[in-house]
């Protein structure tokens, strides 16, 4: 297993990797806070006992198992599980599950190249640094005092904890790819739903069937990561936790490893444990409580992740409105019918009517009024047709009266 010895990345051994190979190995990249990095093929246990976490954080990783999203402190490590973001991050070095997934790919490159400009940065900073200085001592110029303050704030950000670079790189990765699977969305949705209010059928409905799944999948997706970020924003405790640099500087010689066992056999008794020796340490240090360095890097990314979630929301209110338009375009279709099915019942009954008269003139019984009357013919039919129209007109006129028909 690969190690750390003197700030320097080990490579792992070969002969070790392959016995470990066999019981279920997984493929992680490590990568320290100088920029080396080495893929390591290891099992959970060497993972476990590398970063010091318990079996049962680092099921959350398992892509096997539906874990929901999840950022988790522990006294050494921080367990990362943002949807295909699966890492472990310590004080030092990050580890990325499956360096080779698509999804991972980008974060990877994305690390590498914030690592190496921030280390290049801080060594031109601490020459630019000097320089200002110098030349202010020496002018006492305003613009150069301006000029030093600015690398001066410039440099604290850069001297931010290793753990915080790259949860915010995890964090901007996530947001950015579920920000982008939102406008993919938006830009499928919109087209279908005008499609479908243009002209309802079964070929448009069922497309838009599919992608109100979409959405709902992705609501859910995002939602989790929202509900993380705020849980997390709402404890400082939790957010205490993440930070492993403090934790590691405030902890004792003698705490420090005599408590190794602990935390390896109970990760709740050993995070009360560092909780209880960092509130002891917090007495004199007076920085237990200081997490607004964290806060802001976490409403940063709330913020935009709810803006995401607003615009699914967004989306969502206008697939409903879609579907009462199209509920209504179709009960308006259906009143037509109605009204269509009433006017050929009316019709259909009068000419019932005067079919009943030609059925019983037109029987073949001998009548004796029926000899010598020929020109009665005419009237009857006039008069049966008359009597059948005045009947049409009297039902469609009560209908209407009844507001049964629009007139």
């Amino acid at each position: 297993m690969a190690g750390r010895e003197g700030g320097y990345v080990v490579p792992a051994d070969p002969t070790n990797g392959l016995k470990k190979k066999g019981a279920g190995s997984r493929s992680w990249i490590l990568m320290d806070s100088s920029g080396q990095e080495v893929i390591l093929d290891v099992d959970k246990y060497a993972i476990m006992h590398r970063v010091q976490i318990h079996a049962r954080d680092l099921r959350i990783l398992d892509p096997l198992l539906s874990y929901p999203s999840t950022i988790l402190g522990r006294e050494r490590a921080i367990v990362l599980n943002l949807e295909h973001i699966k890492a472990i991050i310590t004080s030092e070095e990050v580890l990325l599950r499956d360096p080779l997934d698509d999804n991972v790919v980008p974060i990877v490159e994305d690390l590498r190249r914030r690592l190496k400009a921030v280390n290049a940065n801080q060594e031109d900073n601490g020459h630019s640094k000097e320089l200002s200085v110098q030349h202010d001592v020496e002018t006492g110029d305003e613009d150069g005092i301006s000029f030093f303050f600015f690398f001066f704030f410039l440099g604290l950000w850069f001297n931010s904890p290793f753990e915080f670079r790259a949860l915010e790189v995890a964090l901007e990765a996530i947001c950015s790819f579920l920000s982008a699977r939102t406008i993919e969305l938006e830009t499928a949705v919109y087209p279908a739903l005008d499609m479908l209010t243009s002209k309802i059928s079964s070929r448009n409905l069922d497309r838009v069937r599919k992608l109100k799944s979409q959405m709902t999948r992705l609501t859910a997706r995002v939602q989790k990561v929202s509900d993380e970020l705020e849980q997390l924003l709402d404890d400082d405790d939790d957010m205490a936790d993440l930070y492993l640099s403090r934790k590691l500087a405030g902890a004792s010689p003698v705490s420090g490893s005599g408590a190794a066992s602990w935390y390896l056999a109970s990760p709740t008794i050993g995070s009360k444990i560092s909780r209880a020796s960092r509130a002891s340490v917090a007495t004199v240090r007076g920085d237990e409580n200081d997490v607004e360095e964290l806060e802001m890097l976490l409403e940063a990314y709330f913020m935009q992740i709810d803006a995401t979630l607003n615009k699914l929301t967004t989306l969502r209110e206008y697939i409903d409105n879609t579907e009462d338009y199209i509920n209504i375009q179709l009960d308006n279709h259906r009143n037509q019918l109605i009204q269509l099915e009433l006017f050929l019942s009316s019709g259909t009954v009068c000419l019932s009517i005067y079919s009943l008269v030609a059925a019983i003139f037109g029987m073949n019984i001998p009548y004796t009024w029926n000899d010598n009357h020929g020109y009665m013919f005419k009237w009857v039919v006039i008069f049966s047709g008359v009597c059948s129209a005045i009947l049409f007109v009297f039902i469609i006129s009560y209908a209407r009266h009844k507001g049964l028909v629009g007139s």
